[in-house]
């Protein structure tokens, strides 16, 4: 965007691009959303940057009254797929803090010292910057959203020292933790230590399509789900934890609360991103489905159910067993399988929630899969090598992955055909503009809104509604709901 048209959004107060941007006053020092209520500055006095980080570089300090951090993130990590893209995508799940700047890099294919020019030149700060900006978003969450001391929070955060989370959030906010926590509006969580935390979007968003979608694949014993929430048992960087989104009605506008358990308290921003992406909570409803709407045949589905989101996944390795498992067979004919795999050889844990363990290792799959999964033998040995591919590191797949290098890499593995190499990509790197014609609920949701539902005519349809047709797809599964 134009200088002129961002400020034209700051005079506005729109919504919709808080997390796209922030707006600095010099005269004030201060950095705010782009909705902030505050009277807009004059135009002399305005620097936009394109995250936080480069505000806080730059030597501003966030805004009081808007909180730009509480935010929900850009939905251009998704929308892009370049160096800068995939580098935010991997910083927002920790990678900084569990890997280094070096093992940022690594993962991307770039020299640290490139991949710092690169970050700098293109979002105003280097990746240190950035993922401090990041620990700041979760810290200013913790003491308004939770019980936990002051020292708990700093750890959860990210922080190596308490006395670098106060440093932080004095310079970030110009408040100690305690002057946050004062700020709380609402009762207190109910516990000491439970964390409950309020996960921001914008725009309108039909979460049920989400609940039901993740209720219809949910895997007893791993996940429960019903109409309006979703929990499961997920394997993070420092042990097991337990995590429940739900949709909270009660708010003026429906809010996704986040409840979670977890073994290392360090683990939460992690886990914060990964349910984020989940539930798609960064993207951009109204943009998405004023364009859609243009075309006739979608209006009317799209008037029905406003803010759809896609599907995303907490764990690309996972996701990647349950697509080839559900490959060419009915979402309960998949769920069956996968059950009987995490009864076999799933790891328990402590019960919670009628949760009581985790999806298998890649490594428990790829030594006793064979023993557990049924079907032609050609199609158990791909799951198998899959799953011992990702294992032995000669398939990585994560957050940070270039879209195309990805699905070649998967489409050169036995067993794996463009249906699910697209359905991976549009799940775990969030890609915007991934079509389905090879799946079968597509076709009957196309045929449902009088689209044509023969595979070449639908996909021919489709490239009208580019860049969004993983949206598309979303409308087309979920006219054919639950699943």
């Amino acid at each position: 965007m134009s200088f002129d048209e961002q400020y034209r959004v700051i005079e506005s107060r729109d919504p919709r691009f808080d997390g796209q941007f922030v707006s600095a006053v010099r005269s004030t020092g201060i950095y705010c959303r782009p909705s902030c209520p505050a009277r807009t500055p004059k135009r002399a006095n305005v620097t936009f940057y394109p995250t936080s980080a480069a505000a806080h570089e730059a030597g501003y300090r966030a805004c009081k009254r808007c909180l730009p951090e509480a935010a929900p993130g850009s939905p251009e990590w998704d929308v892009r797929s370049d160096v800068a893209a995939r580098a935010m995508r991997l910083i927002a799940d920790g990678v900084v803090e569990r890997e280094g700047v070096p093992g940022l890099a690594a993962r991307l294919g770039y020299s640290t010292r490139h991949l710092t020019r690169v970050l700098s030149a293109e979002l105003g700060a280097g990746p240190l910057a950035l993922s401090r900006a990041h620990r700041a978003h979760t810290a200013r969450m913790l003491p308004v959203g939770t019980e936990l001391s002051i020292a708990d929070v700093a750890f959860s955060a990210g922080f190596a020292s308490i006395r670098q989370f106060n440093e932080t959030m004095r310079e970030v906010f110009d408040m100690t933790p305690m002057q946050l926590r004062a700020r709380r509006r609402g009762p207190a969580p109910a516990a000491a230590g439970a964390i409950d935390l309020v996960l921001p979007h914008r725009g309108p968003i039909d979460a049920r399509a989400n609940f039901a979608w993740m209720g219809a694949r949910a895997i007893p014993g791993a996940m429960v789900a019903t109409p309006t929430s979703f929990a499961r048992a997920q394997r993070l960087p420092g042990g097991p934890a337990w995590f429940e989104l739900r949709l909270d009605a009660s708010a003026a506008a429906p809010r996704i609360r986040l409840r979670a358990r977890l073994t290392t308290l360090g683990d939460l921003p992690t886990l914060v991103a990964r349910a984020r992406r989940l539930f798609d909570l960064d993207a951009d409803p109204l943009a998405i489905d004023a364009e859609l709407s243009k075309h006739p045949e979608l209006a009317a589905a799209i008037a029905r159910r406003p803010g759809i989101r896609v599907p995303g996944a907490t764990d690309p390795h996972e996701l990647l067993i349950q697509a080839m498992v559900g490959q060419q067979v009915t979402v309960a004919a998949a769920r069956t399988a996968l059950t009987g795999l995490t009864d076999a050889l799933g790891e328990r844990i402590e019960s919670h929630g009628g949760i009581d363990r985790l999806f298998p290792t890649m490594t428990a799959i790829a030594e006793r899969g064979d023993e557990v999964l049924r079907g032609p033998r050609a199609r158990i040995r791909a799951i198998t090598g899959a799953a011992a591919a990702l294992a032995s590191g000669e398939l990585r797949l994560g957050l940070g992955d270039d879209n195309e290098a990805q699905r070649r890499a998967l489409l050169a593995l036995p067993g794996i055909g463009p249906w699910t190499a697209d359905y991976v990509r549009m799940r775990i790197t969030g890609d915007p503009d991934v079509f389905l014609p090879g799946d079968a609920a597509v076709r009957n949701g196309a045929g449902r809104l009088g689209l044509p539902s023969a595979a070449p005519a639908l996909t021919a349809w489709a490239e009208r509604a580019a860049p969004w047709r993983s949206y598309l797809t979303a409308h087309l599964w979920r006219a054919v709901a639950p699943c």
